[in-house]
């Protein structure tokens, strides 16, 4: 099978990708005057998602299977073809049951792993978390939600300046799960000491968000996130949807980063794609309007002022679409939403570039739409 168009990523502004069994084959510029004309789709990598709740209706904080199902299958029809659950913070027995439910659906494929934002979190930097659930890092409980996953942890965000954090993220490492710093109340030194401690795999959260904001007499952990990752030496996710970030932190946090240091995610909740109105996160209530969620009640007095933003309500190839129209190249963009996060999770050879012998993942979006997805491919076959 062969397909044509923009390959952005691949720097070719014609091109034609091969797929043979599910696997790449070839990618090469196209012969002049044949087929349709390049400016008619855009051709990107299938993209990843290491930082998502849920979407459609659907919630990753469940129990039931099918509901979790439900979330990625909505994400994978909108382009993209692999993501990690997160999970808020939650009871102890709650995190553990919501484990159990989720590890074979890693196992079969479904998922990519799964993704604890919680409970190590700064009650002053909680966000959408419930403040009486958080707690100082727990390497036993740690220890049973490794064995409860067998294998399908992949991310941990922990707040680094709670009592026990260091120990916690050494053990993490050891069991190869990525170290996310975040929900934070930390300084520029804080983050700065966790982020060289935890070595080049570690990861910044949702980069500004959560966090206490750059300023130019108290540079703060997002300074320390951005040294970092310009020296190649930490991840820092983005939640560019212009509603989270502006353009222009967007722009500077590409700006900043070395090539390839960015992860475009969505923090997408069971919102996502749905209409305004009322939600939950994990036990919080949200509501949506304008499209924007924000935690409702009393619970919304978290972070500095009621009505936290709670989560995201936009896809991947939504924020790709959306980081591009701030100035960010889109070829940069789509790879910090593909390249990167396979990259994150050690699937670098195998997925999330247009190159031979890596899986047929692929979007087919439409340039003139603002990268409207057309057609989605999994491992080769159309979804």
């Amino acid at each position: 099978m062969e397909l044509r168009g923009a390959l952005p990523t691949a720097g070719l502004a014609d091109g034609i990708v091969t797929v043979d069994a599910g696997v790449i084959t070839a990618v090469a510029a196209a012969p002049d005057g044949a087929g349709p004309a390049a400016d008619r789709d855009v051709i990107l990598p299938g993209l990843i998602d290491i930082h998502c709740h849920g979407g459609g209706g659907h919630s990753f904080a469940t129990v039931a299977a099918d509901e979790a199902r439900a979330a990625a299958d909505f994400h994978a029809a909108r382009g993209t073809t692999g993501v990690i659950a997160s999970l808020v913070t939650a009871a102890p027995a709650d995190l553990l049951g919501q484990v159990r439910a989720l590890a074979p659906l890693v196992a079969e494929g479904t998922l990519l792993g799964l993704h604890l934002e919680g409970p190590f979190l700064s009650p002053a930097r909680r966000g959408a978390h419930a403040p009486e659930l958080l707690r100082d890092p727990d390497e036993a409980l740690v220890a049973a939600l490794l064995a409860a996953a067998d294998g399908a942890l992949k991310i941990v965000t922990i707040a680094p300046e709670r009592a026990g954090a260091a120990a916690l993220a050494s053990m993490l490492g050891d069991a190869g799960v990525t170290v996310a710093f975040g929900h934070t109340d930390t300084d520029y030194a804080g983050m700065a000491a966790a982020l060289a401690a935890a070595g080049p795999g570690a990861l910044v959260t949702h980069l500004g968000n959560a966090m206490p904001p750059l300023h130019q007499r108290g540079a703060g952990p997002v300074a320390a996130a951005l040294v970092a990752a310009a020296d190649d030496a930490a991840w820092v996710e983005l939640i560019a949807d212009g509603v989270h970030v502006d353009g222009g932190f967007t722009r500077l946090v590409f700006a900043a980063a070395a090539p390839g240091r960015v992860v475009l995610v969505t923090d997408a909740m069971a919102a996502a794609g749905m209409p305004d109105g009322a939600y939950v996160l994990g036990p919080l209530r949200v509501t949506v309007s304008g499209g924007v969620a924000r935690l409702a009640g009393p619970e919304g007095a978290g972070d500095g002022g009621s009505g936290s933003i709670a989560g995201g309500t936009r896809t991947l190839l939504e924020i790709v679409a959306t980081a591009a129209a701030s100035g960010v190249p889109l070829a940069d963009a789509a790879r910090a939403a593909s390249e990167s996060p396979a990259r994150v999770l050690g699937l670098g050879p195998a997925r999330g570039r247009l190159a031979p012998g890596l899986a047929a993942d692929l979007v087919v979006a439409d340039p003139a739409a603002g990268l409207r997805v057309r057609r989605v491919m999994r491992a080769g076959r159309w979804l």
